[in-house]
């Protein structure tokens, strides 16, 4: 297919938003043109179509602009879900643990990670409100149930991986000396799983040096 007939996503690689919302329209088979975008000279078309100019946002063939990471997810998923991510998880349930990482641990995560911006409390204070937030609590889950929503996938686990995903990369060997299995388990399986990997794979930013770095996604 023509790129140019493609929705067009902005992207950036290691942005977590990003990797979820990239992760449903592969698994969904909707095929895009990833715009892989440089964060310190963003295109004048990823402003153009969002102002905020943050990452994923994803413009359709017919010129709708979709700039959640959510949204996209959702997208996606009306077009294809194979596997039922959607409903195999009941709607509120998807929306409490969504909301329990989106709004209450993201920004303890950040602080955690950036703790030098943020000399309120020591590294390890930060880790550990971040740890008690959605870390423990996860685990739990999942000791009961093999996904957060119980046998079966769902759209919550996948909204949730990228963002536990650098919780555990922040200080790998202390993540993985902690007593949690079950949640050291499901990040293991995502990590090694070809959904996972597919949408890592390297894609030059574009800037005006680099006019033709769209990479087709399905």
């Amino acid at each position: 297919m023509n790129a140019s007939a493609l929705p067009v996503l902005y992207s950036f690689r290691r942005c977590p938003y990003a990797i979820r919302a990239r992760m449903a329209l592969r698994y969904a088979g909707v095929a895009v043109a990833v715009h892989e975008v440089a964060l310190r000279e963003k295109p004048a078309a990823l402003l153009a179509a969002s102002p905020k100019g943050t990452v994923p946002v994803l413009v359709t063939s017919h010129g709708e602009v979709v700039d959640q990471s959510l949204d996209i997810m959702l997208w996606a998923l009306r077009q294809n879900d194979p596997d039922g991510w959607l409903s195999a998880c009941p709607p509120d349930e998807t929306r409490r643990w969504i909301a329990l990482n989106d709004d209450t641990f993201k920004p303890l995560l950040d602080c955690y990670k950036y703790a030098g911006r943020h000399l309120d409390l020591t590294p390890a204070e930060h880790r550990r409100r971040a740890q008690a937030a959605l870390i423990e609590p996860m685990d739990w889950q999942l000791q009961q149930t093999t996904w957060l929503a119980g046998p079966h996938l769902s759209v919550a686990d996948v909204a949730l991986f990228p963002f536990v995903r650098q919780f555990a990369g922040v200080d790998k060997s202390w993540f993985d000396a902690l007593p949690l299995p079950a949640l050291q388990k499901w990040l293991r399986v995502w990590l090694a799983s070809p959904l996972f990997n597919g949408v890592m794979e390297k894609v030059p930013a574009q800037t005006p040096a680099h006019p033709d770095s769209i990479k087709l996604a399905a």
